[in-house]
């Protein structure tokens, strides 16, 4: 066995082993994943919470810290891309579909059923906003700056080829890195992703499907679904075997302008006084009870697991593809400005949309959003239809549904290609359509085998491993950064050494010559 080819192998042995279980018994699938949950969510829910916190602390330190000046590549590299396509870009990659499923029926859900407050009421608003803002906000922006910094160090300053196992470079050696464990690392950071972005592609398939139902009467069933998923795989491929510059930055762009389209009419329809009220309120208690918020264990544990937790592990699940596809955008930029742009401004865009489309499912009542939210997939469609132009924003909800699921496919099986080829950045197309095929059976499994309880379930438990290793991320970055710049010091005592020896020996020349 090569021993490049080690990772594509074990990786694609153990998604086709869970692809080829979920179809063959999708109801023994859905009892292990089950159990496997069980034991994370009754043991562990408090790992994703220190663990997420850790990084947005992390993330901020680097920002004010004497490393923010280092630049992502050598000192003379400037970024490839302008701010505008890098924008697009990690943002299609870091969110997509996901914005579109929660946009409306998350804020809705929290009004509902507010923990410890009277549904309906104001505070029951307030505390919609906040929750929505913590799941979407600087959170999950600051674990993907964390990877995609830690790999674009590592690959464009330290010339490491572009796989997970780099990041630990200070921490194994160059021997630990290529040996069983390097390896390991890179399988569990393929087998992670490919779960992470199954679960978005389900999500996705189950919301467009609820549109096609919603708006043309088209029966919502498995099969519908699987039409969806293959017509989805074939133009996603398509995408990804056309290259980065291409395929992937057109879409990406093309998201970019429907969703910021979407989000202007919606706000436009919409009762634009509510939204700006409730976007500062929420970021109001978004911010005095940010720690208090990133710590809340409820004292079932049933609230925390299916919202907070869910998220964290979906957003851990996304960070080695996520992370990798920005790190590959985002050469020459220094990490202070890498950390602001990929932290902040995607933040703000996520707050901004939650507070427009959770406003307007919130302003139509408590029984409406109650009614609303009984099925997810179809909260969105039935929240435009009380709205004047809502069709014509039904209908470009469901085209961005589609243009985000693209690109959220086509980044990872770009992604996977390169993670699979060790860390070339050019990978070939016979991998990227291996890899868009498995996403792809396996979305369609998790579908089988329950819909969205299913898509929660296998996110939490596969992100597990994925977030001790984001802890060891930290030391081993940290002890790089540290490294850098004490061999930076040594240089510069020495050159101011040298000078002052130049100096004293011009002055004692001048001396014997006078």
């Amino acid at each position: 066995m090569k021993q490049n080819n080690i990772v594509f192998k074990i990786s694609l042995l153990l998604t086709s082993i869970v692809v080829i279980l979920g179809l063959v018994s999708p109801t023994m699938f859905k009892n292990i994943s089950n159990k496997g949950f069980n034991i994370v969510v009754n043991n562990f829910n408090w790992v994703y919470l220190i663990v997420m916190l850790g990084l947005v602390i992390f993330a901020g330190f680097l920002v004010f810290s004497k490393y923010g000046n280092i630049r992502l590549g050598k000192d003379t590299d400037r970024p490839e891309f302008s701010n505008l396509s890098w924008f697009s870009m990690l943002f299609g990659a870091g969110m997509g579909i996901g914005l579109v499923f929660f946009g409306a029926v998350e804020p809705m859900k929290h009004f509902v059923n507010p923990i410890g407050l009277e549904a309906g009421s104001l505070e029951a608003t307030n505390f919609a906003m906040q929750q929505s803002f913590i799941h979407w906000g600087v959170t999950p922006w600051a674990a993907y700056a964390i990877m995609g910094l830690s790999l674009a160090y590592f690959q464009f300053r330290k010339n490491a080829p572009g796989l997970i196992s780099s990041v630990f470079l200070p921490i194994l050696g160059e021997e630990g890195v290529k040996g069983p464990v390097g390896k390991t690392i890179d399988i569990l950071a393929v087998f992670t992703t490919v779960t992470g972005i199954a679960t978005s592609l389900g999500m996705g398939t189950m919301q467009i499907a609820g549109g096609l139902e919603y708006m043309f009467g088209i029966k919502n069933n498995i099969y519908l679904q699987m039409v969806i998923i293959a017509v989805a795989t074939i133009l996603y491929i398509k995408s990804s075997t056309s290259g980065l510059d291409k395929g992937i930055k057109l879409l990406s762009n093309i998201n970019l302008t429907l969703a910021a389209s979407l989000l202007l009419g919606a706000a436009i329809i919409g009762p634009t006084m509510d939204i700006v009220t409730n976007f500062s309120n929420g970021i109001g208690v978004y911010i005095e009870q940010f720690t208090s918020q990133s710590l809340y264990m409820d004292p079932t544990g049933e609230w925390i697991s299916q919202w907070r937790v869910f998220y964290w592990a979906l957003w851990i699940a996304w960070i080695p593809f996520v992370g990798i596809f920005i790190a590959r955008i985002s050469k020459g930029r220094t990490i202070r400005e890498f950390i602001i742009g990929v932290t902040l401004v995607p933040a703000l865009a996520c707050i901004v949309w939650f507070s427009v489309f959770g406003t307007l499912g919130i302003n139509l009542g408590l029984d409406f959003a109650k009614d609303a939210t009984m099925v997810t997939e179809t909260a969105l469609f039935k929240v435009f239809s009380n709205y004047q132009f809502g069709n014509i924003l039904s209908l470009i909800a469901m085209i961005l549904l589609c243009t985000f699921f693209i690109s959220s496919a086509d980044s990872a099986t770009y992604v996977l290609g390169m993670f699979t080829s060790n860390g070339d950045l050019n990978p070939s197309n016979k991998k990227k359509i291996t890899w868009g095929i498995i996403q792809a059976l396996l979305a369609l499994v998790l579908l089988m085998s329950g819909g969205l309880e299913t898509l929660q379930t296998v996110s939490i438990v596969s992100a597990f491993p994925f977030a001790i290793i984001m802890v060891v991320s930290i030391v081993s970055i940290t002890k790089a950064l540290k490294s850098e710049f004490r061999d930076e010091s040594k240089v510069l005592k020495k050159d101011f050494v040298s000078e002052k020896e130049s100096k004293k020996s011009a002055i004692k020349i001048q001396k014997e010559a006078y």
